[in-house]
């Protein structure tokens, strides 16, 4: 069994990424902190913006809605959430993201276990603005 040194990793130490939609700062991962079973991080998602549909082919998805009122598409039925409610997405299971509210929306994800390989744990199923490309595997991201 592999020891790691705790790290407090601050948010202004991390990237956005917007190519799904929405700004998905991975935080705890592989590379940041030497996780070996997941990784977690913050999705800040603006009013009116959303988070492009995807599944993750290896990986559960755990998620906490910190602020902000969202609409989460499962499979393509809708389920609205708010603070202080979490949601398990099940492997392999399509899900997009919508902030329906009129403030910025915060939601902590957490995928696990990993991927073999980190372009293999993610698979967009539609194109979003932020992509303007076709859909393709990715490794990071809610």
């Amino acid at each position: 069994m592999t020891t790691h040194t705790p790290r407090i990793v601050d948010l202004s130490e991390t990237q956005p990424n917007t190519r799904r939609g929405g700004d998905l700062r991975a935080m705890l991962t592989p590379t940041a902190v030497g996780a070996t079973t997941g990784f977690m991080g913050l999705a800040i998602v603006q009013p009116g913006e959303r988070i492009g549909e995807h599944y993750h082919p290896y990986s559960e998805e755990f998620v906490y809605v910190v602020s902000g009122l969202l609409e989460v598409d499962l499979d393509g039925v809708a389920h609205k959430m708010r603070p202080d409610q979490g949601l398990l997405i099940p492997v392999n299971m399509r899900h997009r993201f919508r902030n329906v509210g009129n403030v910025e929306a915060r939601m902590v994800f957490h995928l696990g276990p990993l991927a073999p390989r980190p372009e293999l744990g993610h698979v967009d199923t539609e194109e979003t603005e932020a992509q303007g490309s076709p859909p393709e595997r990715t490794g990071v991201g809610s």
